[in-house]
């Protein structure tokens, strides 16, 4: 007897589950469960808790070099930095949003017919925006009046 494609496609079928079968595993056998809790592993990888004394000194010595006091000219940078956002009397009537341009288009409507009762309607010019909405920049990206 001849096989037929039928045959065929039932051992792809069933070789691809024999080969996807072997791919499965367990949750346990990839992340084995084991006593210690998050706290137990914390304290272990950065030597905190009662055990280790010399370790969590060295932790803190390592964080306290890498801290760093201000200086002078940092603490007056910060200020002059944080005074162009704040909004004073002064600069109360200033816009610190400036719109961005949007030009007018001119468009030229040729003579046509328009209605269900072809009318006809002469040429005309009309105006409109490029932009749909007004676009505004963010403060100190447009400087220049337009």
């Amino acid at each position: 007897m001849r096989p037929t494609w039928t045959d065929a496609s039932f051992l792809l079928a069933a070789s691809l589950l024999v080969a996807l079968g072997g791919c499965s595993t367990s949750k346990d056998a990839v992340l084995p469960h084991g006593d210690s809790t998050m706290l137990d592993i914390w304290n272990q990888e950065t030597g905190g808790g009662a055990s280790s004394s010399q370790a969590s000194r060295r932790l803190l010595d390592a964080r306290q070099s890498l801290r760093r006091p201000l200086t002078e000219a940092d603490i007056r940078a910060e200020q002059a930095v944080n005074s162009t956002y704040t909004r004073t009397a002064a600069n109360e009537i200033y816009r610190q949003f400036h719109r961005l341009p949007n030009p007018d288009l001119v468009m030229y409507v040729f003579p046509h017919l328009a209605g269900t009762d072809p009318a006809p309607v002469p040429g005309y010019t009309t105006v409109f925006p490029l932009y749909q909405r007004v676009q505004y920049a963010m403060p100190g990206e447009r400087l220049e009046a337009y």
